[in-house]
């Protein structure tokens, strides 16, 4: 199951990592900083939800 969470974390922390980006842009937020966090937050949340999303697939 940790190889499928894997593949999932890939795809899934670029979607939340996209999500992130694009609400802070379109937020107004248009510096370094606040991308990066985005990014950063993004990366991070990806972690639990591919692991679930892993066991429900599985």
């Amino acid at each position: 199951m940790l190889r499928l969470a894997a593949v999932l974390f890939l795809l899934i922390s670029a979607t939340l990592m996209g999500i992130g980006i694009v609400a802070v842009l379109v937020a107004g937020y248009g510096t370094t900083v606040p991308i990066l966090a985005a990014a950063a937050v993004g990366f991070v949340l990806a972690l639990p939800v591919s692991w679930k999303v892993a066991q429900a697939i599985y």
